[in-house]
């Protein structure tokens, strides 16, 4: 009988413990997807969230800015190619980094970020490239107008890069943190560009509209952003032929 009593108490106590454990462990992130199609399959679209998200394409992955802020990267799938815009605290961080790379991943950084990550390959504005299968552009991206108190952008042109990238027959920009600069509007062919939308950093709604009337891809997500701007960005666009997606 005291045998049972000590058996039963010892499963009381491995159960509570087990509970406790269950109710700290935070559920995984529900993320927004989207897809769109391309001759060679479907692109899979996941927003993370702020700047970070990934793309799924014929069995492989492409991590934009992943960030231990925006979720558990341990959890999400290893990249294949990881992609970073610039050195700011939401778009770079090594630790999640390290989670989703591989020796296998091809990493690419802008310069201020390797001097934290040292064996990542850097690429610069205007550079050109095919990695793991992607063809790979990289635009500037930068600030005009927004700036500090002390006149300097908010992201000084040639530090930050934005990435096209192309999936079968699509083309889709991720622009990272930039102004419509004469180099986004000047971009052709585009499927569907990615653009950030909050003041004073990147972009307003206005500046949006202006660079999207230039090179009119076929779909627009709006990430980075400031939800209070979407109903303006919807009627500057109304007459438009965009899809605009809101993930």
């Amino acid at each position: 009988m005291i045998m049972v009593i000590k058996f039963l108490k010892i499963l009381s106590f491995l159960i509570f413990i087990g509970v406790s454990l269950l109710a700290e462990e935070k559920p995984l992130k529900k993320f927004s997807t989207d897809t769109i199609k391309t001759k060679e399959g479907e692109v899979k679209i996941t927003f993370v969230g702020h700047a970070s998200l990934f793309f799924e394409f014929n069995k492989k992955v492409i991590h934009i800015d992943p960030t231990l802020k925006e979720a558990d990267y341990t959890k999400l799938p290893k990249g294949d190619l990881i992609l970073i815009t610039h050195e700011h605290w939401d778009h770079f961080d090594p630790e999640a980094i390290k989670a989703i790379r591989t020796k296998e991943t091809v990493l690419i950084l802008t310069e201020r970020c390797q001097e934290k990550i040292k064996d990542g390959t850097v690429m610069k504005n205007g550079d050109i490239d095919t990695l793991n299968g992607f063809p790979i552009e990289v635009l500037p991206a930068y600030n005009i107008i927004n700036k500090r108190e002390n006149g300097e952008p908010f992201h000084p042109k040639g530090i930050g890069n934005g990435y096209v990238i192309t999936f079968g027959d699509k083309k889709i920009y991720v622009a990272g943190d930039t102004e419509n600069t004469p180099e986004m509007k000047a971009l052709k062919d585009i499927y569907a560009a990615i653009l950030p939308m909050n003041l004073p950093y990147t972009m307003s709604p206005q500046m949006v509209a202006d660079a999207v009337k230039s090179f009119k891809p076929k779909v627009l997500y709006l990430y980075h952003r400031d939800d209070k701007f979407i109903p303006e960005i919807s009627n500057l666009l109304k007459d438009e032929k965009i899809d605009l997606r809101i993930k």
